[in-house]
């Protein structure tokens, strides 16, 4: 990031310019992560210069997924699909107030268990996200690294990970419970722990819930992370050529 520019100010490109410039597509003012590992695309500024090497990396289809806070203002020609607005949220410190993990399962009677999720589980993961939609997850996403799931038996209930990677920084991301699984603590859980990683590793923990999100900001709240900033996501459509 330039000098006096927050890395969270400008997470994706931050994270495509740093540590993630191994699987960053683009060149100019704009890049995007492959399209196998995530949806986002992120610019240097809103100059009209970055705007057009956006469009020149936009998919066949010429979708772009943006995600920063602050209002996203497109200029004409671009066509607006959808957008919203997220809690941009730290942890500056230790996660707290974290629920125990039970050995087994007072509903069902399974097994409990926790542990690092890889490439040989994706199919679990892609569809534990089809069902619980907590934002896009691809095939080859669980490559950021660091996911952690809870299982009942050897069924995925529940996961968390990481992904955007901006300076000294680290998003959570994928946080999701299966229903057949839920009011037991687990987005707590698996949550703390993936924090607790990137906390080992020297950076701090930050994450993004919808606003209208109002399950998930109580829960991440106790854990201790701080709205930092409200921010906005936006899918468009390029100008025609």
């Amino acid at each position: 990031m330039d000098a006096g520019h927050h890395p969270l100010d400008n997470p994706v490109w931050s994270a495509l310019q740093g540590t993630h410039c191994g699987v960053a597509v683009g060149a100019g003012r704009a890049l995007r992560y492959r399209p196998d590992i995530s949806v986002f695309c992120g610019m240097a500024d809103n100059h009209a210069d970055s705007w057009a090497d956006l469009a020149d990396i936009a998919g066949d289809d010429g979708l772009v997924v943006i995600f920063r806070p602050g209002p996203i203002v497109e200029p004409g020609g671009w066509a607006r699909l959808y957008s919203g607005n997220g809690n941009q949220m730290v942890l500056e410190g230790s996660p707290r107030s974290v629920p125990a993990l039970a050995t087994v399962d007072p509903q069902t009677g399974r097994a409990v268990s926790m542990r690092p999720l890889g490439e040989c589980d994706v199919d679990e993961m892609v569809a534990l996200v089809a069902r619980t939609e907590p934002g896009p997850f691809l095939s080859r996403t669980v490559e950021l690294g660091g996911y952690i799931g809870i299982f009942h038996g050897e069924v995925l209930v529940a996961m968390a990970g990481q992904r955007m990677r901006p300076e000294g920084y680290c998003e959570i991301s994928a946080v999701c419970t299966d229903n057949s699984a839920r009011r037991r603590g687990y987005a707590s859980i698996v949550t703390a722990e993936v924090a607790a990683g990137i906390r080992a590793r020297g950076e701090t923990p930050f994450l993004n819930v919808r606003t209208d999100n109002t399950a998930a900001l109580p829960v991440y709240s106790r854990l201790g992370f701080e709205v930092r900033a409200i921010t906005s996501f936006a899918a468009l459509r390029r100008p025609p050529h």
